[in-house]
């Protein structure tokens, strides 16, 4: 997608949902600002805010993040996810989309080592 992602994760161990989603959007922020900067890309400008706590907003404030509480709620955010670029007009199918787990989970495809299936 363009301008969003769909990410499904699993806290292990007692880390809170708060502090491993603030953890993941800083560092990201961090890591794109730095690939822009590096490559002179003008879109670094457009995410100049200078707010109070920072100079740049890269992720919308207060991202939306909701509990997978069973395996249907689980496989339909999947199929959503997957089907998201097919409906954006991205691809015909879901796995022909090269940022998509769609592929993995339907041939195998393993370009992405850091996926696993949420079935174990």
């Amino acid at each position: 997608m363009d301008n969003h992602f769909h990410l499904i994760w699993q806290i292990m161990n007692e880390h809170a949902r708060e502090a491993v989603q603030r953890d993941f959007l800083r560092y990201t922020s961090q890591q794109i600002l730095k690939v822009l900067r590096t490559e002179e890309s003008p879109i670094q400008y457009d995410l100049v805010v200078n707010a109070r706590d920072r100079k740049h907003q890269v992720w919308e404030r207060n991202s939306l993040s909701i509990s997978l509480w069973s395996s249907k709620v689980l496989w339909e955010k999947i199929d959503y996810i997957h089907q998201n670029p097919v409906k954006a007009g991205l691809c015909k199918y879901s796995e022909d989309y090269y940022y998509s787990s769609a592929s993995f989970y339907y041939s195998g495809d393993r370009r992405w080592d850091f996926l696993v299936h949420v079935d174990g």
